[in-house]
């Protein structure tokens, strides 16, 4: 199972900010890991991080946000382009050599672009959602979240940016997801 190493907390925004920080942070782990082995490793444990992360939030977070939030649409649109675009980098970077400069130059240009996209969100979606919620909604956000990370796919299936698509492709997703995942790492 995919561990999402944010503390509990009772605000999905802070939870969900506190899971971009952690993400920035293992960036940096992928980017400055010692040996090839190391490397894959932070590799593998981002990548399942960010795709349960954006799996919830296509789920839970963007659904609510363009019931809630003044110009919703238009904003949850714009992040799931982003998302979209996300994935398909997301997915080229896991057929490269992990150990080679292409790789590294292009892992560096995904973080940027994944930053700008959690700085988007947090600012134009995130604090609109605190603003206009209140606490108990807020709170019962977070269990959404969590449950849906507890399901979601590990790896980035681009496509599949919408509510409906991750709960009628995402169970099988996953599963397939998660099988793949034990069967790489007892190989290894």
């Amino acid at each position: 199972m995919v561990e999402t190493f944010v503390q509990s907390t009772t605000d999905v925004v802070d939870f969900l900010k506190d899971q971009h920080n952690l993400i920035k942070d293992m960036f940096e782990d992928v980017l400055h890991a010692s040996d090839p082995q190391a490397r894959e490793k932070a590799f593998v444990e981002l990548r399942q991080l960010l795709a349960v992360h954006e799996t919830a939030e296509e789920m839970v977070v963007h659904p609510r946000a363009r019931m809630e939030v003044a110009d919703g649409d238009s904003i949850v649109d714009a992040r799931l382009a982003e998302e979209h675009e996300a994935k398909e980098q997301l997915s080229a970077l896991e057929k490269m050599d992990i150990d080679s400069q292409e790789f590294l130059d292009e892992l560096t240009r995904f973080r940027d672009a994944v930053v700008e996209h959690a700085e988007r969100e947090e600012n134009e979606e995130f604090n609109q959602l605190q603003a206009e919620l209140d606490a108990p909604d807020l709170e019962r956000m977070v269990g959404a979240v969590r449950a849906a990370q507890a399901i979601a796919p590990t790896r980035p299936h681009p496509g599949v940016e919408s509510a409906k698509l991750n709960f009628a492709v995402g169970p099988f997703a996953s599963m397939l997801d998660r099988a793949r995942d034990v069967i790489s790492a007892a190989l290894k």
